[in-house]
C-alpha cells in the first residue's frame, strides 16, 4: 500500500497532481483546497495517500497533513460514501468546521456534492457524528492502532476495541494485549 510519497510536482490539474518520486509519476487526486496549498510545478511536496484499489483501477488521494487523510478514511467507512464524494467532503472546509456543523446535525453542509441528496445526508451525519466522538476522544493515528491493523483487524475494530481500554493501560503493548481480549483473540 502507497501511504506517503515525497517528490516533485510534475503537472497540476483541476482535480490531481502527478508526483515524479525516482523516476516514477505518480497522478494523485485531491482536493481544491489542497491543491491550493500546494507548491508550484517543479518543487518539492510531501503527501499522505489513501490508495484505493478496485477491479479496474488503482488510484490515489493526497492530503498534506495525516490528519487530514484520517478524516478522509472515516468518511470512506460511512456506508453510501465513496472515494470522490470523501474527497469533495473534505474540501467543505477545515476539519474543525465539518465536524462542527456535523455535530450541529448541520444537512445543509452537504449541499451542492453531486450524489448526496437530503436521505444520504441524514445517513452520513448520523453514522458520522459517533466516528467524530470517537476519534475525538483518543487520537486514532497511534502505534497501537497500527499494531491491530497488521495483526488483520479492521480499522474500525482496532479503534472501537482501543476506545474501550482502561485508562490504566500505558504504553503500546499493554494498550494491544488489552484490546485483543477485548476482540475475543
Amino acid at each position: 500500500m502507497i501511504s506517503f510519497l515525497h517528490g516533485n510536482i510534475i503537472l497540476k490539474k483541476d482535480k490531481f497532481i502527478i508526483i515524479e518520486v525516482s523516476g516514477v509519476g505518480y497522478k494523485v487526486f485531491v482536493s481544491r483546497q489542497t491543491l491550493l496549498k500546494l507548491p508550484e510545478i517543479g518543487q518539492s511536496v510531501k503527501v499522505f495517500t489513501f490508495q484505493n484499489v478496485k477491479e479496474e483501477a488503482l488510484d490515489l488521494y493526497g492530503f498534506l497533513t495525516y490528519d487530514e487523510l484520517e478524516f478522509f478514511e472515516v468518511l470512506m467507512d460511512i456506508r453510501g460514501v465513496g472515494p470522490r464524494s470523501a474527497l469533495d467532503i473534505s474540501q467543505l472546509g477545515s476539519i474543525d468546521k465539518i465536524k462542527e456543523r456535523v455535530l450541529q446535525q448541520d444537512e445543509k453542509i452537504f449541499e451542492g456534492i453531486p450524489g448526496i441528496g437530503a436521505k444520504k445526508a441524514g445517513t452520513i451525519i448520523l453514522e458520522l457524528t459517533g466516528k467524530i466522538k470517537m476519534l475525538d476522544k483518543k487520537p486514532s493515528a497511534d502505534e497501537a492502532e497500527n499494531a491491530l491493523v497488521q495483526l488483520g483487524f479492521t480499522k474500525q475494530d482496532a479503534r472501537q476495541a482501543l476506545s474501550m481500554v482502561s485508562e490504566g493501560a500505558k504504553g503500546t503493548e499493554q494498550r494491544v494485549k488489552e484490546a485483543l481480549k477485548i476482540l475475543g483473540k
